[in-house]
Parts: structure tokens; C-alpha cells; sequence
């Protein structure tokens, strides 16, 4: 499913929404924010390249993100100071801006460059040998800090220090041996919290080591995921392949459009809302799929509910005679039919997390679905009510 095809659906919903109470239209459009940013408006994560290291920047790339870059790629040439995309070896794309030894001729250029595409983290580096914290390099990161455009979520900077292996760190010309690393990391960390421009937005110094870089780099990817706004971050989830942020992100996706159905499904327009409701649950499953790292699919998606054992029409004769049976009490009628249209979608997700993420079996997956629609019929009414109670 392509991006056309998502704001084809997300604009049908936008259109059903018009025609319900604003009671329940602001709440459910709260609830569809979120979904748009991770799915509609989602994008490769961008970052800002700072501090005094000398590694080429494909070299950096490859440390922090465990990526072994094509023998072809090392000698192609990249204009310096503009946005660059590379893409890791099929888990995903990353943006990134090498600012690193920026003057005043070119602060402009970096100024235009990131009015244009914000960044969503600055990196500063050191290398575990440095004796200075450049106060140059330090006041072009609080301009670069200072060149977001409104509207875009402030980005925060990230230190790294790079440490090498024991002899070099330890050892410089016959030197006696040195704790480097320890005082690099902290002489960085008093640089960055000291500087006016620069403190406020400072998330965290990390160290990658030689010894451990696969390990660093894996731990240091999780790290981005869970700090990414979330246009970038199932892009970053995919790429660090960590299923706890994974995880967390389908378990928003499938809240979300739990509350989204069930708020649908409790309003008193017969059928219409059928297609909407299938749209969205199909929609909720290749969103799983593609955080999982898959590609996104309504083929492969309307195949799995139907593995699950779910019928569309079943479910429509379900929802449409509960509706029927209780038409003659007005109110706890529509909370009962959003039930049963919240109750299925969240079953569907969370069926579809277990096989996706979690990497259970698809039987497993049905006894998911089953036993979490029941548990979710039973808490819904009170759901539906407080979706509608929302101010």
C-alpha cells in the first residue's frame, strides 16, 4: 500500500467524520493524529553531523549504525554541507548533513538546508584522543540549534565519542597509560551542558568502543528510535530492528484505531460506516507488518484476518443485528455496537502483533484474537462512553 492509497483512506475517514456530533469528532481526530504522523506524513530520520572528529562521514555511518557500506560507495563524491541520503543495506534510509568544519561562508548554505529539511538530531562528536572541545564547533551547533523553522519540534543534540582500542587509548608516543575515554566523555558532557545555546537541548553523550561497536552501535540505534518525533521513528524502528520500540509503536497504532472504530461504530448510520471500519482495520494491519519490517500490504493484510477466521460479512450480520435487537434502547444501543466494532479491531491488532512482532505462530494468533475480543468486550461500553465525554 502506497502513500496515495493511505491519504485516499485517511481523507474518506476525515469526510465520515464530518458527519458525526462534535462531541465525538474531536476526540476520534485526536486519536488520528497520531496515525498520520507515523504513517501518512512519515519520512527517513535526519541528522546533523557536528564536532571536531575527522572520520569520513561513510565511516560514521557504518560505526553507528552497524552498516557495511558498497566497495563502490567509499569513492563517490558528496557535495559538502547538503543533505545526503543513504540508504542501509534494505532496512532502511537515513538523511544526513555533515556540518563539521562550517565557516562563515557556508553557515548560510547549512541555514538554508535545514529551513528546507529540519533536522531531527544533531550529532557531536570526539574522538577519545581530544584534548580540546572546539568553542567554535561549539557555537555552530547553537546555530544550527537555532535554525529550525516553526512548526518543527525542536531537535536535541547527542555527544559521541568514539573510544579505540586499549593500546591507542591508553598509550600515545611511549605515553604512560591514561584514562581518555572517561575524561573525553565527561570534558564533552561539561562543553555541551556549559554552553548557553547548546545545553537546554542536550539529550545524552554516549560512548562506541572498538571492542564492542556492534553492540554499541545496536544499543545506541534503540536510542534514536525512542527519541525520533514520530514522522521519523518507524523508519528509525526499522532500521535498529528493536522490537520493544517496534512493539510500543504497533501498540499505538492499534490503540488508536481501536478508539477510532469503536467511536464509528457507535454512531447510528447503518452500513455506511462498514467500509470505513474495514479500511481502517486493514490499514492498522500492514501499519504492524511495516514496523515488523515487511513491506506494506492490504492484500497480505486482508489475508491474514482471514487466516485469523474473521468474516467481513459475518461480522457485518453481527454488528448490524446487535443493532437491530437494540434499537429500542436509545444510547446503550450505539454503545454496545461501538463495542463490538472496537472489541474486533483491537483483537485484530493485537493478533497481529503476537504473529508479526513477536514471532508466535498463527495459531497462537487466533487464540490472541478470540480470547483479547472478549477481554476488550467486556471494558468497551465504558470506553465508547468516555470517547464521547472527552472535551
Amino acid at each position: 500500500m502506497n502513500r496515495p492509497g493511505l491519504l485516499h483512506i485517511i481523507e474518506r475517514l476525515e469526510g465520515f467524520l464530518g458527519k458525526l456530533p462534535e462531541t465525538i469528532r474531536r476526540p476520534v481526530l485526536h486519536e488520528l493524529t497520531p496515525l498520520k504522523e507515523l504513517f501518512l506524513q512519515q519520512r527517513a530520520p535526519r541528522f546533523v553531523i557536528t564536532g571536531a572528529n575527522t572520520r569520513p562521514l561513510q565511516e560514521i555511518v557504518s560505526t553507528l549504525f552497524g552498516w557495511a557500506p558498497p566497495a563502490e560507495s567509499r569513492e563517490m563524491l558528496m557535495e559538502l554541507f547538503r543533505w545526503h541520503a543513504m540508504e542501509l543495506g534494505g532496512r532502511g534510509t537515513v538523511s544526513f548533513l555533515d556540518a563539521r568544519g562550517a565557516d562563515r561562508a557556508t553557515l548560510s548554505k547549512i541555514d538554508e538546508e535545514l529551513k528546507t529539511q529540519p533536522a531531527d538530531l544533531l550529532l557531536h562528536l570526539a574522538d577519545d584522543d581530544s584534548h580540546v572541545i572546539e568553542p567554535s564547533e561549539l557555537d555552530n551547533l547553537a546555530t544550527f540549534l537555532a535554525a529550525h523553522p516553526a512548526g518543527h519540534a525542536q531537535p536535541r543534540v547527542v555527544g559521541v565519542v568514539f573510544q579505540q582500542t586499549e593500546a591507542r587509548a591508553h598509550r600515545h608516543n611511549g605515553d604512560k597509560p591514561r584514562s581518555a575515554p572517561i575524561r573525553t566523555r565527561s570534558q564533552l558532557q561539561s562543553a555541551l551542558q556549559q554552553h548557553a545555546g547548546v545545553g537546554p537541548h542536550l539529550l545524552q553523550v554516549v560512548e562506541i568502543r572498538t571492542e564492542t561497536a556492534d553492540k554499541d552501535a545496536a544499543e545506541f540505534m534503540t536510542f534514536l528510535a525512542r527519541n525520533m518525533p514520530n514522522e521519523a521513528r518507524v523508519e528509525m524502528a526499522r532500521i535498529a530492528h528493536d522490537r520493544t520500540t517496534q512493539t510500543e509503536i504497533a501498540q499505538t497504532l492499534v490503540k488508536s484505531t481501536t478508539a477510532i472504530c469503536a467511536a464509528i461504530g457507535a454512531q447510528p448510520i447503518p452500513l455506511a460506516d462498514l467500509p470505513i471500519l474495514t479500511a481502517l482495520q486493514l490499514v492498522m494491519v500492514s501499519g504492524v507488518m511495516y514496523i515488523s519490517g515487511r513491506e506494506r500490504s492490504l492484500r497480505a493484510a486482508t489475508e491474514f484476518i482471514g487466516a485469523l477466521g474473521v468474516n467481513v460479512g459475518a461480522g457485518m450480520i453481527l454488528r448490524e443485528g446487535t443493532r437491530a435487537l437494540l434499537k429500542f434502547f436509545p444510547g446503550w444501543g450505539n454503545v454496545v455496537c461501538g463495542a463490538v466494532a472496537g472489541a474486533g479491531t483491537y483483537a485484530i491488532g493485537r493478533a497481529a502483533i503476537v504473529y508479526f512482532l513477536e514471532g508466535l505462530t498463527l495459531g497462537d494468533a487466533r487464540r490472541t484474537y478470540l480470547s483479547s475480543r472478549k477481554k476488550r468486550a467486556s471494558r468497551d461500553p465504558r470506553h465508547v462512553q468516555q470517547i464521547e465525554a472527552t472535551p
